[in-house]
């Protein structure tokens, strides 16, 4: 029959899965990079994915396509639960040591003693030493448990893997006195929202900043936060700050 149904650029798809994320038939998953339409059954056709598309590769045409079935993708979502419980609860797995939850307590910055002939790093930092204002471990939005004592009254960081290289001021501004998570969607090609969800839920944060650069494929980390937000039940403070490619912060 003809009907209603999504249609993708690849072309103009840059893999942010910020549609994947939207759609709420599961009927769209990340495949080597880019949006996929799974199954034409899968698709209402109604385009609640559309909007959330930043490179506006996303629009609805009519063409030849089975029928919606409202039954299977209640089914594949019901199947898909089952296997990410079975996985969560099922055998014990092993957990890298490197992997395991923990908090850091840091000095405050250390006078260090620059001789005036040196031109070092210490001495362009008018005499003291930078320190880490990293407050856990890991950092990794995948590796981070949904629950830890770290995050009761945190103020939350989301902020794309790349912010941290572009911005050099990125510790002392961004990560001090926060909990710091970070991932790339594009890299990653994983539901941040439903993970980022479960820990606003869970935990008492006091706030969240979302820090993501002002390349397009960021978007899918900052619809996948905002989501978060919105479906957590909670009224959280938040903002979104966006830095450029040459390390400076855009208003």
């Amino acid at each position: 029959m003809i009907r209603k149904i999504v249609h993708i650029d690849e072309e103009k798809c840059n893999g942010c899965g910020a549609c994947a994320n939207a759609c709420h038939e599961d009927a769209i998953a990340m495949v080597d990079g880019k949006a996929r339409l799974i199954k034409d059954d899968y698709c209402d056709g109604l385009g609640d994915c559309l909007p959330a598309c930043p490179m506006d590769a996303i629009k609805i045409i009519e063409r030849e396509a089975n029928d919606y079935d409202e039954a299977a993708v209640k089914a594949r979502i019901a199947a898909k639960k089952i296997a990410e419980n079975t996985k969560k609860n099922g055998s014990p797995v092993h957990v890298c040591p490197g992997s395991m939850a923990r908090s850091l307590q840091h000095m405050e910055d250390e006078k260090t003693s620059c001789p005036s002939n040196d031109n070092s790093q210490a001495a362009s930092n008018n005499g003291f030493k930078p320190v880490s204002r990293l407050n856990q471990w890991p950092v990794q939005i995948k590796l981070v448990p949904t629950q830890a004592p770290y995050f009761e009254g945190a103020k939350l960081l989301i902020a794309a893997d790349c912010t941290a290289y572009a911005y050099a001021n990125f510790h002392q501004e961004f990560m001090r006195g926060r909990i710091t998570l970070i991932g790339c969607p594009k890299l990653d090609a994983v539901n941040y929202s439903e993970k980022l969800t479960e820990i606003l839920r869970n935990n008492d944060i006091q706030s969240v900043t979302i820090l993501r650069m002002e390349v397009p494929c960021c978007g899918g980390l900052e619809m996948a936060a905002k989501k978060a937000i919105q479906d957590s039940g909670k009224f959280l403070p938040w903002q979104v700050v966006t830095i450029s490619i040459d390390g400076e912060i855009l208003e």
